[in-house]
């Protein structure tokens, strides 16, 4: 799964990385030299090492729960949330589990995504997760289903990706259907350069804005070696948040959140 199962082996290769590699002293004086951040490696043809998108849930029960929650997204409505989390025994984990046992979920839940930013963005968070149909059981936890889920992928491969092109696991996604086009512009009707199949992808620094009120573009390398611009909703990222699912009394009821805010 996303936090539980991926996100421990990109935790593990980013420490490998970061490991100190220099004597101490020269480490002292590197501190005292202003920090620049290494250029990115050239962008080289790549083994295309399969990651196989997540299934839809198919339990109705889920999907029509999934459904409601991403209504009462839509329109805001805490007081409605609230009942459908659990208010007692909900966990946030990041490291470890840092839920406040003492406050209801829906106020965990609420710090976790930032909930009651002005913006709306913890709204929106809530709301994409909610409209995600993937999920799958959390191993310690039997009839936990957590989502978004994670595509199915080999680590030992995905070690030796990261390690021949001298990137960051946080660098890479995954296509999320089978004939991704790549343009050669930020614009959908970019001429196509490369098609995805079925692999990771690795992500470039820079990104595309929105061009009027088109689509958000990621600018990405393809295994064959070319670059290119994908919609950002054609790809997928490796690592990043999901929230918890659990019967209770029968019905589904939201139970944790793995990742969020960084804890105060």
């Amino acid at each position: 799964m996303r936090r539980h199962v991926i996100a421990p082996i990109v935790a593990a290769f980013a420490a490998v990385a970061l490991a100190p590699s220099v004597a101490p002293a020269q480490a002292q004086q590197q501190q005292l030299l202003p920090l620049k951040p290494p250029p990115p490696p050239p962008v080289k043809p790549y083994t295309a090492v399969a990651a196989k998108p997540p299934l839809p849930y198919d339990d109705p029960a889920y999907q029509a729960f999934r459904k409601q929650l991403a209504d009462i997204a839509a329109k805001k409505d805490r007081a409605a949330l609230a009942k459908l989390v659990v208010a007692k025994g909900f966990f946030w984990v990041q490291d470890k589990d840092i839920a406040d046992p003492k406050k209801p979920g829906i106020d965990n839940l609420a710090k976790a995504t930032n909930l009651d930013a002005k913006d709306g963005s913890g709204w929106a968070v809530l709301g994409a997760m909610f409209t995600d149909p993937t999920a799958a059981e959390w191993p310690d936890r039997k009839g936990v289903m957590c989502a978004p889920a994670d595509p199915t992928i080999d680590a030992k491969a995905f070690r030796a990706l990261t390690d021949s092109t001298q990137t960051d696991p946080s660098e890479w996604g995954y296509a999320v259907k089978d004939g991704v086009d790549v343009h050669a512009a930020a614009q959908p009707n970019a001429p196509t350069v490369d098609k995805l199949g079925l692999n990771l992808v690795r992500v470039l620094p820079d990104t595309a804005p929105p061009s009027g009120n088109g689509p958000a573009f990621l600018h990405i390398a393809t295994p064959s070696g070319k670059t290119g611009f994908i919609a950002a909703d054609d790809i997928a990222p490796l690592g990043g948040d999901e929230i918890c699912y659990a019967k209770d009394g029968g019905g589904w009821k939201i139970t944790g959140y793995f990742g969020g805010m960084a804890q105060q």
